[in-house]
């Protein structure tokens, strides 16, 4: 599947800064805010951007690679936290619900069968991904048609109106694949790319590392990103690749949550680099090898709580900073409307 993603066109960059360097403050002295609200301006190609409809996806499946002991937490997991989900128990639920947020749960490739329940939408390639220790985790079809299916489900919150979206992920051992992605993509050495995920102490992180550089010196393929993601790919992170490349696509502003979901940006700004400007980070969590992958990509993360949940929760949670900086463009004076002379 292609993307044409464009480059939002720079004209306006300069009027959305001498707008924001007019409103009744010292210039800079709203920070981030000030950032956000250029960057959001420049997407939307407006003095007056808004954000319509937010609507948070969480793709989920299973890994192959979870057979190896590379996770704290049982594959079962996956399945269970589905129901958690639908139910409305989980972490992302509360904070979707309090910040306004419409959430869609996909079942990517998970390793169990489903009954037809309301809520979970069934995009399932296959019951979890091979173990990429012995060979590729998915086949090209399967890499292509999670490009597509992750692309489909953005445009339908994009019918109903959403121009700001995140995404989250749910699948034991995806921290693995993360890895391994941030160390061919980015090029940060391996060691330096694997941490605890749900909770390994330090012989766990060890085991993991063994495992993931045995599967390195396994690998036959040639580096390119659509190689990365198909030899050590998970159907809910490719979903997730194509997911913000359609936003990209389709001018919405895509805020991105943690150690996973940046790799999956990492991925998508190999296949397309200007999806990179319709990007907001919202948070650097404590997953080793999370400030890296940031960094690579010269993201400025939001916020820095200690998160390491995933689901979206940490981009659910710098959302209302990111409405701040609309509000702030939208509804401050500039000096000459509230006649206060200029103190800077």
């Amino acid at each position: 599947m292609e993307f044409a993603i464009k480059r939002p066109d720079d004209e306006i960059r300069q009027r959305l800064i001498d707008k924001i360097n007019n409103l009744t403050k010292p210039k800079g002295s709203l920070g981030m805010l000030e950032s956000l609200a250029l960057q959001i301006g420049w997407i939307q190609q407006t003095l007056t951007p808004g954000l319509k409809c937010p609507y948070n996806v969480v793709f989920a499946a299973d890994h192959g690679i979870a057979d190896e002991g590379v996770s704290f937490s049982p594959k079962e997991v996956t399945r269970q936290m589905i129901g958690n989900f639908l139910s409305g128990g989980a972490g992302v639920n509360f904070l979707a619900r309090q910040h306004g947020f419409k959430l869609n749960v996909v079942d990517a490739g998970v390793d169990f069968d489903f009954p037809k329940t309301d809520g979970l939408i069934d995009m399932k390639v296959r019951k979890g991904s091979r173990n990429f220790l012995y060979g590729s985790a998915l086949t090209d079809e399967e890499m292509h048609l999670c490009l597509e299916r992750g692309a489909k489900v953005v445009r339908d919150c994009h019918a109903e109106g959403c121009n700001v979206i995140s995404f989250g992920e749910m699948g034991i051992a995806n921290t693995s694949t993360s890895s391994i992605w941030m160390h061919c993509l980015a090029g940060i050495p391996l060691d330096e790319c694997v941490g605890a995920g749900s909770g390994l102490d330090k012989d766990g992180v060890s085991h993991k590392y063994e495992i993931l550089k045995r599967a390195m010196a396994n690998y036959a393929g040639d580096g390119s990103v659509y190689s990365v993601i198909t030899c050590f790919g998970g159907y809910e992170m490719d979903m997730a690749v194509g997911a913000m490349l359609q936003a990209a696509e389709l001018g919405m502003v895509v805020l991105v949550d943690g150690f996973i979901m940046t790799n999956c940006m990492l991925a998508a700004s190999k296949i397309c680099p200007e999806v990179l400007c319709y990007a907001i980070f919202g948070h650097q969590g404590d997953e080793v090898g999370h400030r890296l992958v940031l960094e690579s990509m010269g993201a400025e993360p939001i916020l820095r709580l200690g998160l390491r949940l995933g689901e979206g929760t940490g981009a659910i949670c710098a959302y209302p900073i990111v409405d701040s900086a609309v509000r702030m463009i939208n509804e401050m004076n500039t000096f000459s409307k509230a006649s206060v002379t200029k103190y800077f």
